[in-house]
């Protein structure tokens, strides 16, 4: 990655329906994010958060696709200053806000540098459509959308789709799938590596094995949903789902990612401090970055 870090605070909870991971951003601040990436030598500028719309001052709309125009504003502003530091040879880091965020994330990234690889690191798929959503949440959609799964809907001046290379997509930590979610996997052969593939093989041959897979030209991202950790470790996320990374293979996860060198750009999201305890998920998410931008114990 570049020694230059862009960081974006995209504080958007339309996605989803329990209130406070807007403040997400704000929590990974607080924790002394942008200290901890000035302690790796790197230079780290905050471009501050992106306009968002609130629940209280907006129509839900579409129950199908739930406040799909407010989200599509928020990513549209997210996928400028993602392109941005792209261009500018920068290394994109998003904070979340919900999983949804990451529409703007991907997209940004391929209008700027064409269509790429994805590693989700994530205990849901996010690979619903609007015909197959049981909430009509759109930050459980968002992957498919990127895929251009979800149709015409999801398209936006500011990206192309499918901003992401279907052929190079990875899923790690999955442990609750809907039903056409599985469907969506058969389909596309997105490889997927599961909580029970982690207890199997363990956490590093699971992540060698995705990046290696999602590797290739244009970018790769690394979104890292914080309920992929075990809630006894991060309790600060709004679905959470017991069986989790543990607090050590999450940081191993993050260690190989770093050691790969070949990402272009992070994003931690679903960071809810209202559901957290003394800001502990926010310090986490914080040390997580750090161990993917070089931290090591020696």
């Amino acid at each position: 990655m570049p020694g230059r870090v862009a960081i974006i605070g995209a504080a958007l909870d339309l996605g989803q329906t329990r209130r406070g991971v807007d403040m997400g951003p704000s929590a990974i601040r607080y924790a002394g994010l942008a200290a901890r990436l000035e302690e790796l030598g790197l230079d780290t500028l905050d471009w501050g958060n992106v306009e968002s719309a609130v629940a209280e001052a907006v129509v839900g709309g579409d129950e199908r696709i739930r406040y799909l125009p407010q989200v599509k504003g928020t990513c549209g502003r997210i996928a400028r200053l993602v392109s941005q530091a792209a261009r500018e040879e920068m290394t994109p880091l998003v904070l979340g806000g919900d999983h949804s965020v990451a529409l703007g994330t991907l997209g940004g990234l391929a209008a700027a540098l064409g269509p790429g690889g994805v590693l989700w690191i994530d205990a849901h798929a996010d690979l619903n459509t609007p015909d197959t959503s049981p909430s009509g949440n759109v930050h459980g959609m968002v992957l498919a959308a990127a895929l251009g799964l979800c149709g015409d809907e999801f398209e936006s001046a500011e990206w192309r789709l499918p901003a992401v290379d279907p052929t190079r997509v990875a899923l790690v930590g999955v442990r609750r799938l809907d039903p056409g979610e599985k469907q969506a996997l058969g389909r596309h052969g997105i490889r997927i590596a599961t909580m029970s593939d982690v207890d199997r093989i363990g956490i590093e041959r699971c992540i060698r094995e995705a990046l290696a897979h999602v590797a290739g030209p244009g970018f790769v991202h690394v979104s890292l949903d914080a309920d992929v950790i075990d809630p006894d470790v991060a309790p600060g996320v709004g679905t959470p789902v017991r069986g989790g990374l543990s607090y050590r293979e999450a940081h191993l996860a993050m260690e190989l990612v770093s050691e790969a060198g070949i990402a272009t750009s992070l994003e931690v999201v679903e960071v809810n401090p209202i559901l957290d305890r003394s800001n502990e998920t926010a310090k986490l998410a914080v040390e997580l970055l750090a161990s993917a931008l070089g931290a090591r114990i020696l």
